[in-house]
């Protein structure tokens, strides 16, 4: 027979390594070399075996004190697993409460062990501009929760649950082959280990039964379309005393007619007519908190874009608001009288002597001269 490799080069960690760093290391090769993930693999099987041995020993002060001291001698007879069902029963609790099952489909260990329930999803509608203060929404939503009649048990009153005979209450069913065991839920008693003997006539032995609630949601400022808000316990409990599952609130922002939003800012289209965007205006515009002045320079352009700070949406992280963005758009009048006509005609020349469109004239300019070039 070979001689035994040292424990911890087995778990691959220094002779020094913390309970916490031995417990990691094992946690490790248990998953990487399980049976379930290497079917018919001998190897695997060995080196399964082998680190759960090396476990056994080093996770105990007792014991690794004496194989510190002795070697493999001081621990003569302590050592071994037989097959992979007395590795799961010894050292099942470190993987988080049934990694084994969750991971190879084992199943096993129904009883006492409750089921979260489940989540539930709603919709909440909000008008564009509430999300700037924090709001509170009543909602109604149906959801299972524990039956009255029985406390959840799904058994009539007076009545109890009977062990399950197939798995004989474990809520598992094993089947062994040498050294690898394959463990699956109980399907006669769904992994429950009991048997209801007579359903509760309220909830028809599920234990639960649908009931429909009014909730207040607080909803933060800042909010944006489509955002989801997470309310936890607020879902279903799929039987009594168990863990409810979370409610989920989906965020649906009305459209507005004139304003839209861009992140935490809020944008404005305002048509002005061409006198004020010349001569420039103090104008009252609307915003999502209300009414307010604006000042439109003398000479403001199409397109231009003027700001409000703060006018925007609260950070919906608490960084701070947004501003007000307004673009303007200057409206040409599309039909005018004589006399408009004539003063506009009178203001053209004018303006044509006085050069007051910079911009205009060095188009032109640059305009002639590359027409120029093309009759070269």
């Amino acid at each position: 027979m070979s001689e035994k490799r040292d424990y911890y080069e087995v778990l691959g960690v220094e002779r020094n390594a913390s309970t916490d760093e031995i417990k990691s290391k094992y946690r490790k090769l248990a998953l990487k070399y399980h049976p379930d993930k290497n079917p018919g693999d001998a190897e695997a099987e060995k080196m399964f075996k082998e680190a759960a041995e090396a476990y056994e020993i080093l996770s105990d002060s007792e014991k690794r004190s004496r194989y510190d001291r002795f070697g493999h001698a001081g621990t003569s007879g302590q050592g071994g697993f037989s097959n992979a069902e007395d590795i799961f029963s010894a050292f099942g609790d470190i993987f988080g409460g049934g990694i084994f099952e969750d991971l190879f489909g084992m199943g096993g260990g129904g009883r006492g062990r409750r089921r979260r329930g489940n989540h539930l999803h709603c919709t909440i509608d909000m008008d564009f501009a509430e999300p700037a203060e924090t709001q509170e929404k009543s909602i109604n939503i149906k959801r299972r929760e524990g039956c009255e009649t029985c406390s959840g048990s799904g058994c009539a009153p007076g009545t109890k649950r009977n062990v399950c005979d197939r798995c004989q209450g474990r809520g598992f069913i094993q089947q062994s082959q040498g050294f690898f065991s394959l463990r699956t839920g109980c399907p006669y008693c769904n992994g429950q280990g009991s048997i209801i003997a007579k359903k509760c006539k309220t909830c028809s032995g599920s234990g639960n039964v649908p009931v429909a609630r009014e909730l207040e949601i607080k909803i933060p400022a800042g909010v944006e379309h489509g955002m989801q808000i997470r309310i936890a316990g607020e879902g279903e409990a799929l039987e009594q005393g168990g863990e409810r599952g979370d409610l989920y609130c989906e965020i649906n922002i009305r459209p507005h007619p004139f304003f839209e939003r861009q992140s935490d800012s809020v944008i404005l289209q305002l048509p002005i007519s061409f006198t004020q965007a010349a001569l420039g205006a103090n104008i009252e515009i609307p915003t999502i908190y209300g009414k307010t002045k604006l000042t439109i320079p003398a000479g403001t352009q199409n397109g231009d874009v003027l700001k409000l700070n703060g006018k925007g949406f609260p950070n919906v992280r608490g960084r701070g608001k947004g501003d007000q963005l307004i673009v303007i758009l200057v409206e040409v009048p599309k039909k005018l009288s004589k006399e408009q006509r004539r003063l506009l005609q009178e203001f053209d020349n004018l303006e044509t002597k006085s050069n007051s469109n910079p911009q205009q004239k060095s188009f032109w300019k640059k305009a002639s001269e590359w027409f120029k070039s093309l009759d070269v």
